[in-house]
């Protein structure tokens, strides 16, 4: 298919009351299909299973304390419980979407849920903290591999409606966060921790006999060839990528933690520009280079990048930042992310909604703009009110932010190129988390080395804030689309 040239046409201008939206151009070329008769069942399974992934993803950081103690082991070892699942997810993501293109979409869904499910059983029988780390892992694997095949099954299964549906996942992951901690807790005073992995046991062999039943397997137009050489150049990259990110953070313990630190860098270096020249030779590479920097989907993944880093960077580092500036108890320094969540859930709605009227591009710049004034309220003192008021309204703007930007950055990346829905989808996710990690990493080492880790913490918000408004002048330039698909 030849490459379509963006120009300024009548659907990038304002509607009048009485115009209809035009259709994209690739619509009238590639006929988009009627949504599927079970498209609801199906979204229903895919949503289930993305709030089992986020669930366990919060719920389990409620046991670390009770995890270190039954099995002898330290909060050092027992927080990778955590950080190997996250470690595992971006290991699988950019490669979730191309094995759904090349074996199907269907079957990878379901074979991820099995593993998870089958290993979330295995977390909940093991003894040892070594054996624990490495079943997170695999479910780490399971549910990176899952999700660009969910992506990749709800735009098949809602043809034309796809940018709503797909739009709809982003309140997903928020529900989870908010009831993750809340349904550990409960687990852990009526059960154990053992009772947080066992009760996806029963979830995914549930998803696994309705989903079998409801979803269709879509047409498949790639060889069933795996890049190997590109799948190690990339977990190569990204494996000590992380591991020199992560390095960051111990860098006062001593010549050692910089020899590693110089080594995994140098290495992820070398091994990114190998990658880069395969995807940009390989005829089948697993991460072609077009969907890295063709067709404006370079500005998007940076912008990804930064995204992440505000949605998991800032989550993660609020309370902490609410305790060493404030002083705030923690039990309040935690309810400042509710109105953060609660804030992304109502404005995701209205992304939804407005998506088809005004396009993604308008909405990813408010969604920006709100988050930048959320980090900026939170970077600077409070103005005659109490912090944790101050610290909520900080919070809540970046919620509202997010909710709107969230649904048009996926439909901004998926429109560009839209027929690589699941590999866009694996690669967005991607790039996200990686921005969380290196935001956390690098705030936590600023923090560790400063004499005045609250303000340090208000600048490193401010930094966020400076990057994600560059990010946002360079999303400006990237098409819109209004109407349906």
């Amino acid at each position: 298919m030849s490459e379509i040239v963006h120009v300024r046409t009548p659907a990038d201008l304002p509607l009048a009351a009485t115009e209809t939206p035009v259709p994209p151009p690739t619509a009238a070329i590639t006929g988009d299909p009627a949504p599927h008769p079970r498209r609801h069942a199906v979204f229903g399974v895919v949503s289930l299973a993305l709030l089992m992934f986020s669930l366990d993803q919060t719920s389990v950081s409620t046991a670390l304390t009770t995890l270190g103690a039954d099995l002898g082991a330290g909060l050092a070892w027992t927080s990778w419980t955590v950080t190997a699942c996250a470690v595992g997810q971006i290991l699988a993501l950019p490669l979730g979407g191309r094995l759904a293109d090349q074996f199907g979409r269907r079957r990878v869904f379901l074979v991820a849920i099995a593993a998870f499910a089958l290993f979330s059983g295995l977390s909940a029988l093991t003894t040892d903290i070594g054996q624990l780390i490495a079943c997170r892992f695999v479910q780490g694997l399971a549910g990176g591999v899952m999700l660009p095949a969910a992506n990749g099954l709800v735009a098949y299964h809602y043809g034309r409606e796809r940018d709503r549906a797909l739009a709809l996942f982003t309140s997903v992951f928020p529900i989870g966060a908010i009831v993750g901690p809340i349904v550990g807790g409960l687990i852990l005073t009526a059960w154990s921790w053992h009772g947080i992995f066992l009760v996806n046991v029963p979830i995914g062999i549930a998803l696994l006999v309705v989903g079998s039943l409801v979803l269709t397997e879509p047409p498949r137009n790639r060889p069933e060839r795996v890049d190997l050489r590109g799948i190690a150049l990339l977990m190569t990259t990204l494996v000590s990528g992380m591991l020199a990110i992560t390095m960051i953070g111990s860098l006062g313990s001593g010549v050692g933690a910089v020899v590693v630190l110089v080594v995994a860098a140098a290495v992820s270096a070398v091994g990114g520009w190998g990658f880069v020249r395969h995807a940009r030779s390989h005829a089948d590479a697993v991460v072609p280079m077009r969907l890295l920097a063709g067709r404006g989907l370079g500005i998007m993944n940076i912008t990804n990048v930064l995204f992440g880093a505000a949605i998991i960077g800032f989550s993660a580092l609020l309370p902490l930042y609410a305790q060493t500036r404030y002083a705030l108890l923690p039990l309040a320094a935690g309810v400042l992310l509710t109105a953060r969540a609660v804030g992304t859930i109502a404005s995701s709605g209205v992304a939804v909604a407005l998506l088809r009227r005004t396009g993604h591009r308008p909405l990813l710049l408010v969604g920006l703009g709100l988050i930048v004034s959320g980090l900026v309220v939170s970077a600077v003192p409070p103005a005659g009110v109490s912090p944790a008021l101050w610290l909520s309204f900080g919070a809540g703007l970046c919620g509202l932010g997010m909710g709107l930007a969230g649904p048009a950055a996926n439909n901004a990346g998926m429109h560009l190129v839209a027929d690589d829905v699941t590999a866009v989808s694996g690669l967005r996710i991607m790039f996200r988390q990686v921005g969380g990690i290196a935001a956390i990493s690098l705030t936590t080492a600023a923090l560790s080395a400063s004499t005045s880790p609250g303000l340090t913490g208000g600048i490193a918000f401010a930094v966020l804030a400076v990057l994600l408004t560059a990010a946002a002048i360079g999303a400006a330039r990237i098409p819109n689309h209004r109407g349906r698909w």
